[in-house]
């Protein structure tokens, strides 16, 4: 089945649950619907001159983990409302499988391989595997030219609030790149729990250097959400980028007992996703999404505000022998992984500009956010900044009438081990086409994802021009971006190869 097809099947599900509502009918159905007499999308508003900009991403949200994008079992209200007033993005990716190398992408328009922080800080460490990690870089240098940098030289207020995870020592932090405050951003990659120290996790009190405590049984993400509600309270009257990096749906898997207990009594084994925390905490996710859409409407900001709604990488499957944490299906495995379910992501995108309730399946990755919110909130930077961006400007995309953005490829590279089971490898998506070379013993994997969207069918042998074709693109692009390349590793043990430690 195609993706589109799989697409489809899993909108019709929704379309089935709601199809009193017309204007969600509309925005799920594609253009090649469109000859039914329903138009996909209104006409889309001029560009403001300095539009607010809220950034939501979520840590390790799956590609169908939003209602929107196919859950059987998530309810995302909020989110889903989003996709009604913006694009809805198919061919979504993070540009890495895991957190820390999609961040620094994010803020500065580079792809990882490029910025050599190609692992989530400090990555993990296996001594004995038959290749050994290169030297690669574990922070953000604050001497790069970030996104909140450039608002702020645009007259922003820039805020920063939740996950940062892109530098162990406080010289790497939010506050150092660009952003005027920063609430909850610091060197850890998910909530603090210590049972020694009282340190509870997603409730308070959470030991983070850069959030006040709250009152006893306070949950991370509500208080984060309150947090920006009251940033853009604030600077109602100038513009703002709020920048929301959600600690959620990251483990530990913590929510509201009454939000787990209201899943538990729904939960379906038969479904795909059927784990009741995670669901609870998805749930928690898009009740902070509708806090902060609802104070931008109370002070009728809402109008004037881009709002992108992303993940940093895929959705995190867990430990065999324990009931799964989510699951990607149709896409092969999840983060920590080289497949598609550990890159492909949810993305939306609403605001001034950009057409409603459209659906795109033009490609998008991290390293596009800095050139498109460029375009969209007429930010001007100079161009020797702008030529070093390996992103491209998704503005066409937004704009609706099926606009293409000029690219044709993506691409990947992580040149590390996983827990999760990722080895060496580096990656193009290409038209319907994507092609893997792992690197422990050169192998590659050939997939076309037009018809073999869970990667079944290795068709390298089948397609040798396609091979060819993608094989000398990406490795034209890895000596470009000076990619950094696993190294034989002397201490090699087949025996230990993949212990950690």
């Amino acid at each position: 089945m195609s993706n589109e097809a799989i697409l489809l099947t899993l909108q019709k599900q929704i379309i089935m649950k709601n199809f009193s509502n017309m204007n969600l009918v509309k925005s799920l159905l594609p253009a090649s619907l469109l000859s039914l007499g329903l138009s996909s999308c209104d006409e889309a508003g001029s560009i403001a001159e300095k539009p607010n900009v809220v950034f939501l991403m979520v840590d390790d949200l799956g590609w169908t983990d939003v209602a929107r994008y196919g859950s059987d079992f998530h309810e995302t209200p909020h989110i889903d409302a989003l996709a009604d007033d913006g694009v809805m993005f198919t061919n979504a990716y993070s540009s890495s499988t895991v957190c820390s190398p999609t961040r620094a992408a994010l803020m500065t328009g580079k792809n990882p391989a490029k910025l050599n922080i190609t692992d989530w800080i400090t990555g993990w460490v296996y001594p004995w595997a038959k290749l050994s990690n290169p030297d690669w870089t574990m922070y953000l240098d604050t001497t790069k030219y970030t996104l909140a940098k450039a608002f702020r030289d645009n007259q922003y207020r820039t805020g920063h609030f939740g996950k940062w995870h892109l530098g162990m020592t406080e010289e790497y932090w939010p506050e150092n790149h660009g952003f005027d405050i920063n609430v909850g951003g610091y060197f850890r990659g998910a909530p603090h729990r210590d049972q020694n120290q009282g340190y509870k996790g997603y409730f308070s009190p959470y030991g983070n250097p850069r959030l006040e405590d709250g009152p006893e049984g306070e949950y991370l993400t509500e208080r984060l959400a309150d947090e920006v509600a009251s940033f853009i309270k604030e600077h109602k009257d100038e513009p703002f980028f709020a920048n929301f990096w959600f600690y959620n749906v990251h483990t530990p898997l913590q929510a509201r007992d009454e939000k787990i207990e209201k899943y538990r009594s729904l939960a379906d084994p038969e479904n795909n996703h059927h784990n009741p925390v995670y669901a609870a905490m998805v749930e928690h996710t898009d009740d902070a999404v509708g806090a902060v859409i609802k104070q931008l409407k109370e002070l009728d900001l809402y109008d004037n505000t881009i709002i992108v709604f992303y993940s940093d990488n895929g959705g995190l499957i867990g430990n065999p022998n324990r009931p799964p944490i989510t699951s990607n299906y149709p896409l092969r495995e999840g983060k920590g992984t080289a497949w598609e379910g550990g890159v492909r992501v949810p993305l939306i995108i609403a605001g001034p500009g950009i057409a409603k309730g459209e659906i795109t399946h033009e490609f998008a990755i991290s390293e596009d956010f800095f050139p498109t919110l460029n375009t969209l909130a007429n930010l001007g930077i100079p161009g020797d900044i702008a030529s070093r961006w390996c992103g491209v400007d998704l503005s066409p995309a937004l704009r609706g009438q099926n606009e293409k953005t000029g690219r044709d490829a993506i691409l990947f590279h992580y040149p590390h081990y996983h827990i999760e089971g990722a080895t060496p490898h580096s990656a193009i998506r290409k038209d319907d086409y994507k092609l893997y070379h792992f690197y422990e013993n050169s192998e590659y994997e050939l997939y076309n994802l037009a018809n073999d969207i869970g990667e079944t069918n290795n068709i390298v042998i089948e397609e040798p021009e396609v091979f060819a074709d993608l094989k000398k693109d990406l490795h034209e692009w890895l000596e470009e971006v000076a990619a950094q390349l696993p190294l034989p590793n002397p201490d090699y043990d087949p025996d230990r190869a993949h212990r950690r430690n």
